[in-house]
């Protein structure tokens, strides 16, 4: 019998759409899934899962397309954030019912940042889409989401990897999934051709100024400038900060998935993801 699992689930944008591979292939060879923890988008998917409904939101974002994504980008002009993020919260909760984290089927905590306060905030009752939406309030893209006097960011920006936050069980195994680890320098073999990154990635710019955002700078091949610039430094912290978290909490298994392997918005190449995760589990079972 294998043993039971307590799951860690990282920041990481689209490529965190990679989790729910992870967490079917440990179903698939029998692990357990006792309780969750995630940040940002690991706390999106953890979220979903712990209340039953990973199915659901998984064939919905498999049918996603790049026009699908840009209608649920609710713009703004706002200081503090080029996007509301209502319109994703409202789409998900179509398919995936608000509850309590308390009453969840699986234990589950999310992370997130107040930046008022300039502390870590855990969830782990209350408002299910309360913290997740939340947790995914990417600095400077999705705007601060005000709860109790709290001005909330993602959670990636203090605990990107929130292994020190699960709830572990005496007999439970931990099991850490980073998609934000550095550059793959592997050589490809069959399967890992799935996490080759595209030439044509969608940059978050590039859309923006499709949506009439004409004042921001143009994003040219792999010309440093505001976006990469920005995006390069978040990635750099993201992956300081979560080796830091391995080191000082070594998980059981530490499931890596290469920051070059999709964009941090591909959401519309969801159903490749899922299986890049897939992909990255078996190899690190294998290797467990």
């Amino acid at each position: 019998m294998y043993p039971s699992v307590s799951l860690v689930l990282s920041s990481g944008g689209a490529r965190g759409v990679a989790h729910i591979g992870v967490i079917e292939e440990l179903e698939r060879q029998g692990f357990e899934i006792k309780s969750i923890a995630g940040s940002s988008m690991g706390a999106l998917v953890g979220g979903i899962y712990a209340s039953g409904n990973l199915q659901v939101y998984k064939d919905w974002m498999c049918n996603l397309d790049k026009k699908a994504v840009f209608n649920m980008v609710d713009f703004t002009l706002s200081a503090n954030g080029l996007v509301k993020g209502n319109k994703v919260i409202k789409e998900l909760k179509k398919i995936v019912p608000d509850e309590n984290i308390e009453n969840l089927p699986i234990s589950f905590t999310a992370v997130a940042t107040d930046i008022k306060n300039k502390k870590e905030v855990v969830f782990q009752k209350g408002s299910l889409f309360d913290a997740i939406r939340a947790s995914i309030s990417i600095p400077t893209v999705f705007k601060p989401y005000k709860l109790d006097g709290m001005i909330l960011i993602d959670g990636g920006v203090v605990n990107p990897l929130p292994i020190n936050r699960v709830k572990r069980r005496k007999d439970d195994i931990i099991i850490a999934v980073d998609v934000s680890a550095p550059y793959s320098t592997i050589n490809e073999s069959s399967e890992e051709l799935s996490l080759k990154p595209e030439n044509s990635e969608l940059s978050y710019f590039s859309f923006l100024m499709k949506k009439g955002f004409m004042f921001l700078p143009k994003v040219i091949d792999n010309q440093l400038n505001y976006y990469t610039l920005l995006s390069q430094c978040g990635s750099l912290m993201l992956q300081q900060i979560s080796a830091m978290t391995v080191e000082m909490y070594p998980p059981d298994i530490l499931i890596q998935i290469p920051i070059n392997s999709y964009g941090p918005y591909h959401f519309y190449k969801s159903e490749e993801i899922i299986e890049a995760g897939a992909i990255a589990t078996r190899k690190a079972l294998t290797k467990y």
